[in-house]
C-alpha cells in the first residue's frame, strides 16, 4: 500500500506461494553475512580500479526514520556475490568438469525499519523478512489466498454445535 501511495504501483495485490528455500544465502546467518562482505570488498576495488563509484543506499524523501529504503548498495553487491559465484562455478566446471562452489537458491534477509514499536523498544515498526527466489524450481506452487473468515464467530457457531451434542 506504500508504494501506491508514492506512485509506484497502480493496484496491489496479493499472491500466495509455497516455497522450498534450497541453498539459501540466508542473511539471518552471519557466515553468509562474511561471505557477501568477502564479495563486497571485490568489487569495491573493482569500481575503484575503474573509477567508478560505489552505489549507495539512500533514504526517501519522506522516510522520518532515514532507513536507508532505497537499497542500491545491498542490492549490486548481493548481485555481484551471485554473478561472481556463478563466474566461479562455470570456470571450474569448465576446468575440471565439476565444481565444489554451489550457486544459490534464494537469498533471505531481515530489514529493521521505522520506529520503535514502543519507548524504549528493540522492535520496530516495519520490521520485516524479504526472500528472493533464484531458481525458479524452488516455487513449488502459488494460489490466490482466500477471503479470510470472522474466525471468532466460526469458532463460537462450532463450539455451539459441539455443546447441542454433547446434551
Amino acid at each position: 500500500m506504500e508504494k501506491k501511495k508514492r506512485g509506484a504501483i497502480k493496484q496491489p495485490d496479493v499472491i500466495g506461494a509455497v516455497l522450498q528455500p534450497g541453498y539459501c544465502c540466508d542473511f539471518l546467518e552471519t557466515k553468509f553475512i562474511e561471505v557477501l562482505t568477502s564479495y563486497h570488498k571485490m568489487m569495491a576495488s573493482q569500481y575503484q580500479a575503474l573509477d567508478v563509484r560505489m552505489p549507495e543506499n539512500r533514504d526517501l524523501p519522506h522516510d522520518r526514520h532515514n532507513d536507508r529504503i532505497l537499497r542500491l548498495l545491498d542490492c549490486a553487491t548481493i548481485e555481484f556475490m551471485h554473478a561472481e559465484i556463478l563466474n566461479e562455478v562455470k570456470k571450474e566446471v569448465n576446468k575440471r568438469g565439476f565444481s565444489e562452489n554451489k550457486i544459490f537458491d534464494s537469498t533471505r534477509g531481515a530489514f529493521i525499519e521505522g520506529g520503535p514499536a514502543f519507548e524504549g523498544a528493540g522492535i520496530f515498526e516495519k520490521t520485516h523478512i524479504q526472500i528472493c527466489i533464484r531458481n525458479l524450481n524452488c516455487i513449488k506452487g502459488f494460489f490466490l489466498p482466500r477471503k479470510e473468515i470472522d474466525y471468532i464467530s466460526w469458532l463460537e457457531e462450532a463450539n455451539q454445535g459441539m455443546k447441542e451434542v454433547v446434551l
